[in-house]
């Protein structure tokens, strides 16, 4: 405690009037998060203790806005599960898009599942509609500006997918699509690339989505990774230019389907040796074997892999060490169950506009959150020979 007071006591000598308060409010931050962390590791910073619950990690910085300015922080990090200061309020903008849309409904007299309850256990009451409109243009600017922001560099990943909401339109209740666009930069960095609503997943909608894309500066695709709905592979290949990959996960469902309640467990391992080939010209091979062997016995299975062979095997031609994250939707699954945890309590949305705010807000959260990660998402060494800019490609290696 004394060595503290003598810090503060230091602070307060040396900093000038204008930058009091921010030094203040950075120090007391700092030193809160010390004493938390303490409490989660069971021991003092540099103390060595053979009963300590957890080990340090070293820090990330992370850029703190304040009334009094901006603060940059120091989080410490844990070797065995995540820290983050509560009072940084990781979720307060998607929060404040949860309740301008709930307040939304409520001035025009939309009827959402549940909204009374989350409306008292929020504390909220008494909404006007000049409060409503301040909240939403606050949002609405901030969302429009990351979702229209240009995109510089190659993205050689892509993955899509779509989320159904449901929708007030003209009087009837509607489902909807939010399409969400997910890439990795050749940096190895992965960011939310764009958001779109739209009534059906047909092909002109997916052609109009990856062409704003394109406008914004997406380039360099070499690879898009989806679900196969209706007009989306046409799309890719008519406006990227690029390969595109059926998710193994949603194909192995339909393949299955026709294996019978007993025959799946011994398809399914059948149907994995040609995902466990070290090449795409042994996982063609192997694919068709399986194939010929399961065709006397469930024809309908082996057409059907016939079918989609080039589309699930597509990833097989990259560098092994991205295909666990190539093959499927799943690096896109955990960020639409997020949307869809969040977006379940509002119901039914009173128009699309509410869906851009909240859904986009979530999406910012996301990437701002992907950005301060220290550990790239696909190493540099390994992504940046997919690049077309000659400028981010690795020299070659002497001999």
């Amino acid at each position: 405690m004394t060595d503290d007071m003598m810090s503060l006591r230091a602070l307060l000598e040396k900093s000038s009037d204008a930058d009091l308060l921010r030094e203040m409010v950075g120090f007391v931050a700092q030193r809160l998060m010390e004493l938390e962390v303490e409490g989660l590791t069971g021991a003092p910073h540099g103390a060595r203790d053979p009963d300590r619950l957890n080990q340090r990690n070293g820090y990330r910085d992370r850029a703190w806005e304040t009334r009094a300015g901006t603060v940059e922080l120091r989080i410490p990090k844990l070797r065995k599960g995540s820290y983050f200061p509560g009072f940084l309020e990781p979720r307060r903008m998607a929060e404040k898009a949860l309740s301008a849309v709930i307040q939304e409904a409520y001035v025009q007299g939309v009827s959402t599942r549940s909204v009374d309850d989350l409306v008292q256990a929020m504390g909220m009451s008494g909404i006007s509609k000049s409060q409503v409109s301040r909240l939403c243009a606050e949002l609405d600017d901030k969302v429009q500006t990351f979702l229209n922001r240009p995109l510089e560099g190659d993205w050689p990943y892509v993955w899509l997918d779509a989320t159904y909401l449901k929708v007030r339109e003209a009087g009837r209740i509607v489902s909807v699509a939010a399409i969400i666009a997910v890439g990795v930069n050749s940096d190895g960095r992965r960011e939310v690339l764009g958001l779109d609503i739209g009534h059906s997943e047909a092909e002109t909608f997916w052609i109009e989505f990856l062409r704003k894309l394109a406008r914004r500066g997406l380039r360099g695709v070499k690879l898009v990774i989806s679900d196969a709905h209706g007009g989306l592979k046409a799309a890719v290949s008519r406006v990227l230019h690029a390969t595109w990959q059926r998710c193994r996960v949603h194909l192995m469902r339909n393949l299955l389907a026709h294996a019978g309640r007993q025959g799946r467990g011994v398809v399914a391992a059948f149907i994995a040796t040609a995902f466990a080939q070290q090449d795409a010209d042994a996982a063609r091979v192997q694919w068709r074997q399986v194939a010929d062997q399961l065709r006397p016995k469930v024809p309908k299975l082996a057409a059907l892999m016939d079918e989609v062979e080039h589309d699930v095997l597509a990833y097989m031609g990259f560098p092994a060490a991205h295909r666990p994250k190539l093959h499927s939707t799943n690096p896109i699954e955990r960020l639409n169950g997020e949307i869809k945890r969040r977006t379940d309590v509002v119901g039914i949305f009173p128009n699309e506009a509410a869906i851009t705010r909240l859904v986009g807000a979530i999406l910012l959260e996301q990437n701002d959150e992907w950005a301060v990660q220290r550990a790239r998402y696909m190493t540099l060494e390994t992504i940046a020979p997919l690049s077309d800019d000659p400028m981010v490609k690795l020299p070659v290696a002497a001999a």
